[in-house]
């Protein structure tokens, strides 16, 4: 069951909450889209459509408490649903006829690109990313399942502190079109005070996790995320940290995101922590050349000022998602 002091956040915030566990919300670069104002970066670098994107979680619960976390940690901790579990079919559904609600306002404003409207209807990506820890809803394979079935493509984004779940995904033959893990600090010191996890092993798991997604070549695109931070978790001398844990994962690609201050994240960390893309581009590059000391041939293959992010891989052909197998 959502908190009442949580609901009340979430609906503030323009959430819709599906089900007793889930939510969905339009992202911004979805309504840039549709004013044809520009795309995500997830556009940009794999080619999927932003106006088309169902940014949702299938679970608003979290064992993590990090400290540039935009949304409102504080009412969410926790690694286990409580109540109800809510069918996959049912969420997706759900979320589809959410999204149509909160996009009604659109179809009147004159900016909007009324085929990109319409084709908006019927999102045909999900970015399972939105909030919480999305790997603690105890059906994640069968849901994503669902919507290879429906020829949608998925994003999951993990914090790593389930590999049980991501082995059952293998093992189950349901991992997503693209696997994310989020790694945003090089050592298990660093690691606590920057996520403030509830989960003593944390690091133990993350590392389990990252171990996991080196034997996923062929079976997922895999990413290894890394959220920088000024004066936090993005000196030089962290880069070797970085570079050995990517050379464990053997991840597809590499983003390397600036932290932005949005949100809750305000009252944590100010404005002056985030890093300009000239910076993140400037670590990107010194993290290339140090995994190319431990053998690891990662370059920079594409890049998004405006949201400050960049992309690195060993070929920019890989980039682009070219159909969903069902």
């Amino acid at each position: 069951m959502i908190p009442k002091k949580l609901r009340d956040v979430l609906e503030k915030q323009h959430y819709r909450l599906v089900g007793g566990h889930s939510a969905v919300q339009i992202c911004r670069w979805a309504k840039k889209s549709l004013r044809e104002e520009g795309v995500c970066y997830k556009e940009k670098f794999y080619g999927i459509s932003s106006h088309r994107c169902c940014q949702m979680t299938t679970s608003l619960w979290c064992p993590n408490q990090c400290v540039h976390c935009w949304r409102a940690i504080e009412f969410t901790t926790g690694d286990k649903i409580n109540g109800k579990i809510n069918e996959p079919k049912e969420i997706i559904e759900e979320c589809i006829l959410s999204q149509r609600k909160l996009l009604t306002g659109f179809k009147g404003n004159e900016k909007v690109n009324l085929k990109k409207f319409k084709e908006a209807q019927e999102p045909m990506q999900f970015a399972i990313s939105l909030y919480g820890e999305p790997t603690t809803y105890s059906k994640l394979g069968e849901f994503i399942l669902e919507l290879r079935k429906r020829g949608k493509t998925s994003f999951l984004v993990t914090n790593g502190l389930y590999p049980e779940k991501l082995k059952e995904l293998k093992r189950k033959k349901q991992l997503p079109t693209q696997l994310y893990i989020s790694v945003n600090a090089p050592d298990e010191k660093l690691y606590k005070g920057f996520h403030r996890s509830k989960k003593e092993d944390a690091w133990k798991k993350l590392n389990e996790s990252l171990n996991i997604l080196s034997g996923l070549k062929g079976k997922t695109r895999t990413v290894f995320r890394i959220n920088l931070v000024k004066e936090l978790n993005m000196s030089k001398e962290y880069i070797p940290g970085y570079a050995n844990l990517i050379k464990k994962s053997k991840p597809q690609f590499i983003e390397v995101k600036g932290y932005i201050s949005v949100g809750f994240a305000r009252q944590r960390l100010g404005y002056e922590r985030m890093p300009w893309h000239h910076e993140i581009k400037e670590f990107s590059k010194k993290l290339s050349d140090e995994l190319k000391k431990i053998g690891q041939n990662y370059k920079i293959l594409d890049e998004s000022e405006v949201s400050r992010v960049v992309v690195m891989g060993k070929d920019k052909k890989e980039l682009k998602i070219k159909k969903v197998e069902i």
